[in-house]
């Protein structure tokens, strides 16, 4: 029976890093050549997913958390924060002295301090993925693609990223914004780094159920893989959930397999075992 595999990327794909293993693309070519299909499911959103990733052959995209379905190269669903929610949230930001980037198909746009402001959480957020140019790396080789000095006020945006001073942050963030869907990364709870806005009532397991019925498939013949806590929905949705060996303990606990980590081949070793090469 074909499959359909949904892959994180970030730590799932390509390591903390942005670097794509070898044996991760022969695994996902290899599969592709057997029939089965093969889509990214990320926070990412479109501008983020570069040629280097489409050029391991795949067959559409899952970008912004869910807001965002492709299917080679057909737009299944779109789902954008309205214009006047991206004005509500930029002008609360702004108030509240926070320096945060705006993530759209079209580009990553960043506040006017983002820059600086930002640099001790990403310098955090590498140190924590052990990463071992952390103390070295800066936002622009972070986010290499990252615009600044744009408008702020879009009509594009698929959520929105920004750093927080503290937890509460976020929390006033959720009360102030009931109609988005409230988050953080780069650490649990009160550890978070980053807060986030998007669309209501969409993850990765809606999309991918707007997918299935796009492509007229069934549920049984689904497989993801994930590290992060984001990631345990679209693991409990599927069929099958796989989580990585660099992963956190919350989604190794609920997966039905821990392979090895992104740098051990772990991609590719889950590959094999499930039988998606043969």
């Amino acid at each position: 029976m074909k499959k359909i595999i949904f892959l994180d990327v970030d730590g799932t794909l390509v390591d903390y890093e942005g670097c794509l293993p070898e044996s991760a693309v022969t695994a996902v070519r290899q599969a592709r050549e057997k029939g089965h299909r093969v889509y990214i499911c990320t926070g990412r959103s479109k501008a983020e997913v570069y040629p280097y990733l489409w050029d391991i052959g795949l067959d559409g995209m899952i970008g912004g958390n869910g807001s965002y379905v492709e299917d080679k190269g057909q737009v299944v669903l779109h789902r954008l924060i309205t214009p006047e929610q991206c004005k509500r949230i930029v002008d609360w930001l702004h108030s509240r002295g926070l320096e945060f980037y705006l993530e759209s198909n079209n580009g990553l746009f960043a506040s006017e301090n983002f820059e600086t402001a930002a640099l001790p959480a990403i310098r955090l957020y590498s140190k924590r993925k052990e990463r071992d140019n952390a103390p070295k790396i800066t936002v622009r080789s972070a986010f290499p693609d990252m615009i600044f000095g744009e408008t702020l006020y879009r009509d594009d945006i698929n959520k929105v990223s920004f750093v927080l001073s503290s937890y509460q942050d976020y929390l006033d963030a959720k009360a102030a914004f009931p109609d988005l869907k409230a988050g953080v990364w780069g650490g649990k709870d009160e550890e978070a780094l980053f807060g986030d806005l998007g669309v209501k009532d969409l993850d990765k397991a809606a999309a991918i159920d707007a997918l299935l019925c796009h492509l007229h498939a069934d549920i049984k013949d689904t497989i993801a893989f994930g590290d992060a806590k984001i990631d345990i929905p679209m693991l409990k949705y599927c069929s099958y959930g796989v989580a990585m060996g660099n992963g956190g303990a919350e989604i190794k606990a609920m997966a039905d397999e821990v392979t090895d980590g992104v740098e051990q081949d772990g991609l590719y070793k889950a590959f094999e075992r499930l039988g998606l090469l043969e």
